[in-house]
């Protein structure tokens, strides 16, 4: 059963990315709490400043990157791609060119607006190889052993439980199958009164992971060659995004990589770890 700050991080994580679908709330803006004494709002758009500009559908890209994860990820054509925490679906629309007809691309995210918003988005540009899931990511509603990547792009530092994340990308992913994400770390454990304001979990911030607590996750899920590269460009977005809290010093964007090892015969006695929740879908 989830805790109650669990259930607390969840909704509020919902929330903000429900009204950024919405268009109500600046993309990937930092909204602290009133009682750290600012009403400024700052917005970031990750991906007009460490990504490359893409032909996507318009409105896919809602600016809520860290990194790019596709070019970090050196799909192929053919190839089965996940991405968590799929948003308006931008990545997926990337993917999806890249591994042709012969491909597919899931998208799972656990807030309905931006599913409803990316499912949009794929039918009104004909993406046939694109599909989108609600579901939390912890919970990936995917078959095991089915997927050859997964990407993901500035959304496991928004979960309160990362290794649960990694255990189920370990769970979906074919054995010699590939982990190719961006996000957000620490450099340096983040304060305590930091990691207890829900608004500066939504906002990417205060959920960050430090890298070796990033590489331990990965490690206890089984994954191995585990690489975290920070990007050091990065570090001007966040003196940028940290709103006047003096918290730019802790953060980083990084590339991550791992590898799932085994052989097929034997990851096939496990079966599916997949446990429905409210907020999933039904998956073949």
């Amino acid at each position: 059963m989830k805790s109650q700050e669990e259930k607390r991080i969840r909704a509020e994580v919902r929330q903000r990315y429900g009204s950024i679908a919405k268009q109500e709330l600046p993309n990937c803006s930092c909204q602290p709490s009133s009682s750290r004494g600012t009403e400024s709002t700052t917005s970031i758009r990750w991906t007009d400043r460490l990504t490359e500009p893409t032909n996507v559908p318009e409105g896919s890209d809602l600016g809520l990157g860290s990194g790019d994860t596709i070019a970090l990820a050196r799909l192929k054509p053919g190839e089965k791609v996940l991405d968590i925490g799929s948003g308006g679906g931008v990545d997926c629309f990337r993917a999806a060119k890249l591994v042709g007809s012969d491909g597919f691309v899931i998208g799972v995210d656990m807030t309905p607006e931006m599913v409803y918003k990316a499912r949009r988005h794929a039918a009104e540009e004909k993406y046939p190889n694109v599909e989108f899931r609600l579901s939390e990511i912890e919970h990936l509603p995917v078959t095991g052993n089915s997927i050859d990547v997964i990407i993901s792009n500035c959304v496991i530092n928004l979960s309160a439980e990362k290794d649960k994340v990694f255990n189920d990308a370990y769970r979906v992913l074919k054995p010699g199958g590939r982990l190719a994400i961006s996000d957000v770390v620490a450099t340096k454990p983040l304060p305590d009164d930091v990691k207890a304001d829900l608004s500066l979990v939504a906002s990417c911030i205060a959920g960050a992971a430090t890298i070796d607590e990033m590489h331990q996750f990965l490690k206890d899920a089984g994954f191995q060659q585990i690489d975290i590269q920070p990007i050091e460009q990065s570090r001007e977005l966040f003196r940028e995004m940290a709103c006047g809290l003096g918290l730019e010093s802790y953060l980083i964007s990084a590339d991550i990589e791992a590898i799932k090892p085994g052989d097929l015969s034997e990851e096939r006695t496990r079966g599916s770890g997949y446990v429905p929740n409210e907020f999933s879908t039904p998956f073949l």
